[in-house]
């Protein structure tokens, strides 16, 4: 029965214990959704719960805790931290329900309670990945998926307590879900894994923070928080085939980078001085250094494309997305 079940669960459809010991991450829960919907499992269900770590109830939560904890004294810990309570306002409201989100214990914890999903997913014989509480189940038919979907959500509230919401959950084709910040693409032989279009979203405004001409940052600091941040991005969506959105990342942050630049010299004669420096001739550097363009619409022009190249912005600290992704 054991070999069984291991053969046909998916990435966390299995015992709390097994997932531990296996190490499982992300891109393992995406690369094995990939694989079933290559297998022909081409609907995919995707379940949403409703302010999860908002609606966990304690009981319940604490009866499957004890089931893998016998010490008295750890349970009264984790009873304390789930009752800590939130501060609003600077007073200390307390919490009935709920799971502190971002804190060190609540994976963990979120685990133990979903660990019940994983067993009912198992014992029904379902393809599915769960990573945390981002839940998918692949079939091969509209039919079977709505199917899925009625009677896992009935489970989800009755048996667990919690709460489905219904206006992002819903039954599709997996090219226009997104899972865990992914999403898929067919070609002619197979389908393969994308960066979902909201999460090249996010980036980009992350990076328009960072690159934002308001902020009184050093342009060393700028490059340094956005390698940070570009060395966490690619390393967690390298999965994806992305190389052109790669390419196209990183002329836009180029752009962005040269207005900073351009913001920073604010006066014609420090833009003369400067555009000089860098090998542009004078009646030229006159001319560009009196323009009154916008910010954004110089930083694109042909002047700035000559003299930031894009071997000198390397020099200067910008760690690209496409050198990231190589």
């Amino acid at each position: 029965m054991e070999t069984q079940r291991k053969q046909t669960t998916s990435y966390e459809g299995c015992s709390q214990e097994r997932r531990l010991e296996a190490g499982r991450n992300a891109h393992q829960a995406v690369n094995k959704a990939k694989e079933y919907i290559n297998d022909g499992y081409t609907w995919v269900v995707d379940i949403d719960l409703e302010k999860y770590f908002d609606t966990v109830q304690h009981d319940k939560l604490m009866s499957l805790v004890a089931r893998k904890v016998q010490d008295k004294r750890v349970l009264k810990l984790i009873r304390a931290y789930l009752n800590s309570g939130v501060m609003i306002d600077d007073l200390i409201k307390k919490t009935d329900e709920g799971c502190p989100q971002g804190g060190f214990l609540s994976p963990l914890l979120s685990n133990i309670m979903l660990d019940e999903l994983d067993k009912e997913l198992e014992k029904r014989n379902h393809k599915f990945c769960r990573y945390a509480d981002d839940n998918q189940i692949y079939v091969r038919s509209r039919k079977a998926a709505e199917r899925v979907m009625k009677s896992l959500t009935a489970f989800i509230e009755k048996k667990l307590k919690l709460k489905v919401n219904t206006t992002k959950s819903a039954v599709g084709r997996p090219w226009r879900r997104k899972f865990l910040g992914f999403s898929f693409y067919r070609t002619k032989d197979e389908v393969r894994v994308r960066v979902h279009p909201k999460s090249i979203k996010k980036i980009k405004a992350k990076i328009k923070e960072l690159t934002s001409r308001s902020k009184p940052w050093t342009m060393k600091y700028r490059f340094k928080k956005l390698k940070q941040t570009i060395t966490g991005w690619v390393s967690y969506y390298k999965i994806a085939d992305m190389k052109s959105k790669m390419r196209d990342l990183d002329q836009w942050t180029r752009r962005r980078i040269r207005m900073c630049y351009w913001k920073r010299w604010k006066k014609v004669k420090t833009r003369f001085r400067m555009l000089r420096k860098l090998g542009i001739k004078k009646p030229k550097a006159w001319e560009y250094a009196n323009t009154r363009k916008v910010y954004w619409r110089i930083s694109n022009s042909q002047i700035l494309a000559r003299t930031f190249t894009n071997q000198l912005l390397k020099k200067l600290g910008y760690f690209s997305f496409t050198e990231r992704y190589a």
